[in-house]
């Protein structure tokens, strides 16, 4: 046992090097990618910021300009002063305004005097409005241009990085301008632009979003099929390891029954005609003394323990010498309640309680009824044995990967650990009757339709049969 541990890791360590090698490093790139794309947003959400500011005051020096030489100027020339509550005033710099940003990204426009009161705004009911520009303000009025990034959202909308509104503030002095000269003129108010970034934000955000789930998409195409490379290296090596104990196993064993089989032969020949004439003569015997009723015991125990003789024989015999199966299409169902329907007087007497649990329709299969009804007679009697009374018999039957499985599970005691190794050696026996064969007729049976059986213990106590049979094989 320790030997398959040694040889199942030894073959396997170089591709699991391989597989934890490759899991990492797709982590890794998949952890880069997010940071990348993180610092990607944030440093695209800075160049859209410094490109609208720079937009902005593009925008505000030409609107300072329209301002001055289409309102200030014609308005001074005309009415000696600016008083934007006149109604022809105020409609002159909405035109001057609206034309100068038309197809602009401009979503308000504010305008205060030297007193800090706005005289003008596309808002119509902030106008007049006292105090209302603040410490940028201030700064505008001291000939200072300031921009300010303005968000407004949810908690969980600022951390991610998609608020609900985006907005840039840029506030600036409107000053008179001199002709041919590079000396700015007085500061005669302050302009207030607003602009909306929402929908750049947004888009930038998406467009990393694609990127994020575009690059993981790749690398999950990737790991898995690196994975798959990996997975069908290991199956490779496991199988040829697998295989070589198996034929090590085989060899091993074919010897020891060849040897085994040859002694059973002659011993078979030389017990079994003496005996059946024993058994033979004890049952004349026994009719005549029941003719002349005569009370002995001894007759009958004769036939009975001859019987139990020939049965060992039996064993040997089907041990050292299996039948090779005869192949049927058949129900593995109906092999099953061939054996419950013999043991239902058992059972009953027990009072073992059958649970059946058939998942999905199960298809016929290429089988030896007989010996395979042999085989589950011996786990079931096994099982029995096992439980003694008041237990419960699970069995289970399901298709899975081309294999009909068979899973017989008691509530017994289970298997000691220290013999679970050797329940399948020859004559290994823990009863005190029996020829300890049982079991190896059951794996040769179980093998000789080129099928798999193991026996552990169930994870909710009690022993557990697994048996794994072929759906396609060819019949006789």
């Amino acid at each position: 046992m320790d030997f398959r541990q040694t040889a199942n890791t030894e073959q396997g360590k170089p591709f699991r090097l391989v597989k934890y090698f490759t899991i990492a490093s797709l982590i890794i790139i998949f952890v880069g990618t997010i940071i990348l794309s993180v610092l990607n947003i944030q440093w695209a959400r800075r160049l859209q910021l410094e490109k609208n500011k720079d937009y902005a005051l593009l925008l505000i020096e030409n609107l300072n300009h329209q301002i001055f030489l289409q309102f200030v100027i014609p308005t001074i020339l005309k009415k000696n002063r600016i008083q934007l509550r006149e109604k022809s005033q105020f409609e002159l710099m909405d035109k001057v305004v609206r034309s100068t940003l038309h197809g602009f990204n401009v979503d308000m426009v504010n305008i205060y005097d030297l007193r800090n009161t706005i005289s003008y705004s596309f808002d119509q009911d902030i106008i007049g409005r006292k105090n209302a520009g603040g410490t940028h303000y201030q700064s505008a009025l001291n000939g200072e241009r300031n921009t300010q990034l303005e968000q407004r959202g949810g908690f969980m909308q600022l951390l991610i990085g998609i608020p609900e509104e985006s907005r840039i503030v840029t506030y600036a002095p409107l000053r008179a301008e001199k002709p041919l000269s590079r000396i700015p003129g007085p500061v005669l108010g302050v302009v207030e632009l607003v602009q909306d970034m929402s929908s750049e934000y947004k888009a930038i955000f998406r467009t990393q979003i694609r990127v994020i789930f575009t690059s993981s998409a790749v690398m999950l195409l990737l790991f898995l099929f690196l994975l798959q490379v990996v997975r069908k290296g290991e199956a490779i090596m496991e199988q040829r390891a697998r295989e070589r104990i198996r034929l090590e196993e085989q060899l091993a064993r074919a010897k020891h029954l060849s040897s085994l089989g040859e002694m059973t032969a002659t011993i078979s020949h030389e017990i079994r005609n003496p005996l059946g004439i024993i058994k033979s003569s004890a049952e004349l015997l026994k009719k005549k003394m029941d003719k002349l009723e005569a009370k002995n015991a001894l007759p009958e125990i004769i036939v009975e323990e001859s019987a139990r003789l020939n049965d060992i024989i039996t064993d040997f015999l089907n041990f050292a010498r299996p039948h090779r199966p005869d192949l049927r299409r058949a129900q593995i169902e109906d092999i099953i309640s061939k054996n419950l329907q013999y043991l239902e007087p058992e059972l009953n007497w027990r009072r073992i309680h059958v649970v059946r649990d058939i998942q999905g329709p199960l298809p016929d299969i290429a089988v030896d009824a007989d010996m395979l009804y042999q085989a589950f007679l011996n786990l079931f009697l096994n099982a029995l044995q096992a439980m003694d009374t008041d237990g419960q018999l699970t069995i289970s039957m399901k298709v899975v990967d081309q294999q009909l499985h068979v899973s017989l599970v008691d509530s017994g005691p289970g298997i000691d650990s220290a013999i679970l190794d050797k329940i399948w050696d020859p004559f290994f026996t823990n009863k005190e009757k029996g020829t300890g064969l049982g079991l190896g007729i059951v794996q040769n049976i179980i093998e000789a339709h080129n099928g798999k059986i193991q026996l552990a213990n169930a994870a909710s106590g009690g022993a557990r049969v697994q048996i794994e049979l072929p759906l396609q094989q060819e019949s006789n």
